[in-house]
């Protein structure tokens, strides 16, 4: 395996000689990355060992604890697994698999180049994300280059390796979604919210409104 909250509609009638105009609605947003990134800046070590970033590299990445968020940084592999889709199939991604570790409220796999999602690894001795509050469903901001992506957590990782998100959490933070070539090797942020799980799982609004939501209530508690 390889490695946006509807606001109150908000009308400005602006009324001349002869018409009307209305603006747009406008979308509530949630926390800037540099707040989110203020939150994290010490790393309360709750991993008993560290994770490396790829297969084969030394294990420098702990799971930290801020709050009730965990949180790591770390690289962004590319995952594609889930529905075959022409960006996400045995052809583009030679790791491809046709399963996610967890099912879209339809009972389904998750679709890697539509939904937002992000991976956690198996549990093991190091950490357990079922032990920590933290289940399928669950969401995250995912921060890089200064922009925050919501996602959920919708597939496992090998128990080692951590740092990986779906096909289109990469591409809508700007990062190489190629799953063969592309991902970056540093400077992504990972910060999960408990128990925050979207409904519909697999609607990105959902994901949004939710993690905007938790994302709100972390920097401000």
């Amino acid at each position: 395996m390889n490695r946006t909250l509807k606001a109150g509609l908000v009308g400005l009638a602006v009324l001349t000689g002869t018409f009307t105009a209305t603006t747009p609605a406008l979308a509530a947003s949630g926390p800037s990355a540099a707040a989110l990134l203020a939150k994290v800046k010490t790393c309360n070590v709750v991993s008993k060992g560290k994770y490396a970033t790829d297969d084969g590299e030394s294990s420098t990445v702990n799971i930290c604890k801020q709050g009730s968020a965990f949180f790591w940084k770390a690289d962004m592999d590319i995952d594609c697994d889930g529905v075959s889709t022409a960006n996400c199939n045995e052809d583009t991604d030679p790791w491809y698999q046709d399963e996610t570790s967890f099912e879209t409220s339809k009972g389904k796999p998750f679709q890697a180049d539509s939904t937002h999602y992000f991976v956690i690894p198996l549990p093991s001795s190091r950490f357990s994300y079922s032990s920590n509050g933290i289940k399928p469903g669950s969401v995250a901001a995912i921060i890089y280059n200064n922009k925050v992506v919501y996602a959920v957590f919708a597939d496992e990782g090998p128990s080692n390796i951590i740092g990986e998100a779906s096909y289109a959490t990469a591409k809508a933070l700007g990062i190489d979604s190629n799953p063969e070539t592309g991902g970056v090797d540093s400077g992504v942020t990972y910060i999960v919210f408990p128990g925050k799980v979207p409904s519909p799982v697999e609607s990105n609004s959902a994901i949004d409104s939710k993690g905007i939501s938790a994302a709100n209530a972390f920097v401000n508690g």
